[in-house]
This record gives structure tokens, C-alpha cells and sequence, in this order.
């Protein structure tokens, strides 16, 4: 009985990551296929102008490339940040690590502006990531005192809570300009790390390998971490390694994005609620479900004006948010 049971739930995982592979696939192709320029997948097969060739292989598809990995990476990181602080409610954001990713980008673009400097194409990023870095080199040292969970949350939200008074303040102090590009920064856009070269792709990546392969170690820590110590998990070793993993990956996503809200909280949790499951389905359900998720927000975002673009950090916040409140109150109504 026990064997029909086993048998019958990983075939119910096996068709829930089915699934999920071919949303990932159709967003991919509605990415490429849609856009100002009448350019699409047909683009690999048939004669197209110079012009249709750059917005294809230089614009449409690296922006394509780049949504899945920032969608993978923010939902994978909600996703073990959740089992690894015992909150079903935690992600990136909660932490610190956009807060000072962003703070980091708007005081580089604060000192450009006072200063009457043109910034290169890729510093905003490399600022991002150098105060996401800083963020992380901060909670390691605290991951690192075995503080615990509670305490690591903790002092995440106050580095949150500081670096966005700071924030407050440089915005207030803004002129028109300079506030509108802190505005269109903070909200998020895939515009800024598209033009920036693949290697900056390859730690990302790494990391993303690396943390899919936790999925038994993860569910031994879920269980706590006196059981997981007892069950032979190295504990006071692992979490720091998790916590820089995370760190890496939200530091790479605000870099190249901006800071984006919902992916990371919602996927995880929604995937959690609708299928279950142990962390070797949840860590590739979560990584297939966040790429969709980002890929289709901006498919929307690029293509919802005539003109310009919306920020993508609007069109997740604004088609997340309800899917997330009915799925709460469809969950615990009844109880």
C-alpha cells in the first residue's frame, strides 16, 4: 500500500514539473514572439532584415535568457529562505539584501547627478551588487554567530528598515529628474542588466546548481534544527552556505533587474499550497514556476503601452497580489 502510495505522488510531482516546463516553454516563445518590431522565433529559420536580426539576437532573446534566470533565481531563493528561517512567508526582500542592493544603485545615481557625470551602461548594476554583497557579508557574520533564524530575520528587516529610510531621504531631496530615474530603478526593469554581458550570468547559475542539489538537506533542516542534527546534518555548516547562496543569487537579480517583488514569496508558497511535496519537487517546481511567472510579467510590461515600457516590479505586485490573497483565504477559510 505504502509503495502504491509512494508511486502514485511521484507521478503527481512528475506532471506538476511537466506542466511547469511547458508554461516556462510558452512564455518563452510569447517573449519572443511579441514586440514593437514584427520580429519573432520565425527569425531562425527565415531571411530577416538587418534590423529584425538585432532585435532578435541582441534585444528580444538575451531579455528572454535573463527573465527566466532572474525569475528562477528570485523564486529559488524564496524558497529555501522559507525552509531555512522557518517562515512560510519569507523572501528575499525581507532580508535586506534588495534594500541595500538598491539602496547602493540610487546613491551612485545621486553622486552621478550632483557630480554632472554620464554613468557608464553597467555601474548601476555593479552598484546593486556591490551593496547587495555588503548586505550579505553582514548576515553571514550574524548566520555565523548561530544567532538563529529568528534573530538572522530579524536583524535582515532592520537592515531593510535602515537602508529604506535612507532611501526616503536621498528621494525627498531629489530634483524631478533624478527622482523619476530612483522611481523607475526601485520598480524594477529588465532593461537594466539585458545589455550586460553572459558572464555575469555564470555565478548565478553556479549557485542555482548548486542550491537545486540541497532538496534531502533542506527537508531535514524543515524538520528543525535539533532533528537535523540528530539525523546527522552538519547544521552550523550548512546555513551559512545557504545564506550566501541566496544572498549571491538576490544580489545577481537586483544587479541585473532592479528589485522585484512577489516571485520570490509567492511562487514558493503558491506551489507549497497547491502541490506539497518535499524540497526535491519544490526546489525545481519553484525554479520552472518563477522563470514563467517573470517571463510573462514582462512579456506584459514590455507590450502593455504603445509607448515605453511598465516597470516590471508593478505588473508582478499587481497580478500577484490577488492570486495570492484568494489562495489564502481558499486555504484557511475553512479552518
Amino acid at each position: 500500500m505504502l509503495a502504491v502510495l509512494i508511486k502514485q505522488q511521484k507521478r503527481k510531482y512528475q506532471l506538476w514539473l511537466l506542466a511547469l516546463t511547458l508554461a516556462l516553454l510558452g512564455a518563452m516563445l510569447l517573449s519572443l514572439q511579441l514586440g514593437a518590431v514584427g520580429v519573432g522565433i520565425d527569425a531562425l529559420w527565415r531571411p530577416v532584415s538587418a534590423l529584425e536580426q538585432q532585435v532578435f539576437w541582441q534585444l528580444r532573446l538575451p531579455r528572454t535568457l535573463l527573465a527566466v534566470l532572474v525569475g528562477a533565481s528570485l523564486a529559488l531563493s524564496g524558497a529555501v529562505l522559507q525552509v531555512l528561517l522557518h517562515n512560510p512567508l519569507a523572501e528575499p526582500g525581507l532580508i535586506g539584501i534588495s534594500s541595500g542592493a538598491s539602496l547602493a544603485a540610487v546613491l551612485t545615481m545621486s553622486l552621478s547627478a550632483s557630480l554632472g557625470f554620464a554613468l557608464p551602461y553597467w555601474s548601476l548594476s555593479l552598484a546593486a551588487f556591490v551593496g547587495a554583497l555588503i548586505v550579505t557579508v553582514l548576515l553571514l557574520a550574524l548566520a555565523q554567530r548561530r544567532l538563529g533564524p529568528g534573530a538572522l530575520l530579524l536583524f535582515g528587516v532592520a537592515i531593510g528598515i535602515l537602508a529604506n529610510a535612507i532611501l526616503t531621504w536621498l528621494l525627498y531631496l531629489a530634483d524631478d529628474a533624478s527622482l523619476r530615474s530612483f522611481l523607475f530603478w526601485m520598480m524594477g526593469s529588465l532593461g537594466h542588466g539585458q545589455s550586460l554581458s553572459w558572464v555575469w550570468w555564470l555565478p548565478a547559475l553556479a549557485t542555482l546548481v548548486w542550491l537545486m542539489r540541497q532538496g534531502r538537506r533542506l527537508d531535514l533542516l524543515a524538520l528543525g534544527e535539533h532533528r537535523a542534527q540528530l539525523l546527522g546534518l552538519n547544521v552550523r555548516r550548512l546555513q551559512p552556505k545557504l545564506v550566501l547562496a541566496v544572498c549571491l543569487l538576490t544580489a545577481f537579480s537586483v544587479a541585473m533587474a532592479g528589485p522585484i517583488g512577489f516571485v520570490g514569496l509567492v511562487v514558493p508558497h503558491l506551489l507549497r499550497l497547491l502541490a506539497g511535496g518535499k524540497q526535491d519537487f519544490l526546489l525545481p517546481a519553484s525554479v520552472l514556476a518563477g522563470a514563467a511567472a517573470l517571463t510573462l510579467a514582462d512579456v506584459i510590461a514590455r507590450n502593455l503601452l504603445s509607448v515605453g515600457e511598465v516597470p516590471i516590479g508593478a505588473v508582478t505586485a499587481t497580478l500577484g497580489s490577488p492570486i495570492f490573497i484568494w489562495l489564502l483565504v481558499r486555504r484557511y477559510a475553512a479552518h
